[in-house]
């Protein structure tokens, strides 16, 4: 039986290391219950210039990037930050119709509604947003201090389908719009992102990030 889900995410630079590789792939073997495939995509050579404003992460709508990792049109691709930590159950977030969706409602300063931490989508679709793209291009759509691939998305699909942050959907930014006053893990978390200069590394004296993050 062919698998329907495919969880990705990025890896380039020197910020993560193995450790978080690890930490993500225990927490989706908790979180998921339906069959699934763990992929760790990587930049392809030449890709430099499109590491700042994650601008890297616009291949992955390639279809040559999704058949050379193996993944078949129609296929839900789920793209999460490396640095999430899973708390709870991920088979409702995922299980959709639509061919693509988005965390909304969680940046703070930046105007952006979209977030980039959670991104789905059905493998051939919406390919346009990597072969309209260029940097140029993107220097021209709204920003907050930097062009970025939140940024182009919300530019090419004003009115996509998300998950809004917070306890309407159990995704939650940790500290941004959607949670809840103090540092305790809100009851109903799914799934925490920590989008910006925060990391898990620097809350591993909070009792639910020694419970998640391992």
């Amino acid at each position: 039986m062919a698998i329907d889900l495919t969880v990705a995410t990025w890896i380039w630079g020197k910020k993560y290391n193995g450790q978080y590789i690890a930490r993500l792939k225990r927490g989706l073997q908790r979180g998921l219950k339906q069959p699934h495939r763990f992929v760790l995509f990587e930049p392809w050579p030449g890709d430099e210039a499109l590491f700042a404003g994650c601008f890297v992460r616009l291949r992955m709508f390639n279809p040559s990037f999704q058949r050379y990792w193996g993944i078949a049109a129609g296929v839900r691709v789920v793209c999460v930050d490396l640095d999430v930590i899973i708390t709870g159950e991920l088979d409702p977030l995922f299980d959709r119709p639509e061919s693509f969706c988005i965390l909304t409602g969680a940046n703070a300063a930046n105007p952006c509604p979209y977030n980039g931490s959670l991104i789905m989508f059905r493998a051939g679709a919406h390919w346009d947003l990597w072969q309209d793209f260029s940097l140029e291009e993107a220097a021209k759509i709204p920003k907050y201090e930097f062009p970025d691939d939140q940024g182009w998305i919300a530019a090419r699909l004003p009115n996509a389908a998300g998950w809004k942050a917070g306890s309407a959907s159990g995704v939650y930014a940790f500290k941004k719009p959607g949670w809840p006053k103090g540092d305790a893990l809100p009851g109903d978390a799914r799934m925490v992102c920590f989008p910006g200069a925060r990391d898990p590394s620097q809350f591993t004296h909070l009792s639910w990030v020694k419970e998640y993050w391992r």
